[in-house]
């Protein structure tokens, strides 16, 4: 890979140099925006297309789920004697149980300590108490 080389004049003037650098830094300051739009257009698409796909894979766990309530539910009332309402009966027990299980197990999750900047929310309380002291 070739080096592009500046050429440097032994003639140029101290206020010439600074105003290249201006130049320079003005130039880099603008690329350096430019790159940032174009990652967060970048990531702003990418997202959106989890989102929909986020969205589809939950429509079609909701209809997989009533799906599998209404097959349990027939399959308990044609053994329970053809009593319909025992299977809807045991299946809705059922799903509650689980229900409370995945809330239980949800709520002890909120419940442990964050694992983000745990360290750093410390230190700013410890800069406040000093602050104030």
């Amino acid at each position: 890979m070739a080096v592009n080389r500046m050429s440097v004049d032994p003639d140029t003037g101290i206020p010439d140099l600074i105003h290249r650098l201006g130049d320079d830094s003005k130039r880099l300051m603008a690329d350096e925006v430019r790159l940032a739009k174009l990652e967060v257009k970048d990531n702003v698409k990418q997202g959106g297309k989890g989102v929909m796909w986020l969205g589809v894979a939950f429509g079609v766990g909701v209809v997989a789920l009533v799906f599998f309530t209404l097959m349990l539910a027939t399959l308990i009332g044609r053994i329970a004697a053809g009593h319909m309402w025992v299977g809807a009966l045991v299946t809705g027990v059922f799903e509650l149980i689980v229900a409370a299980f995945l809330i239980k197990r949800g709520v002890r999750a909120f419940a442990e300590p964050s694992y983000s900047m745990e360290q750093t929310r410390e230190s700013l309380k410890d800069t406040q108490t000093w602050v104030k002291a």
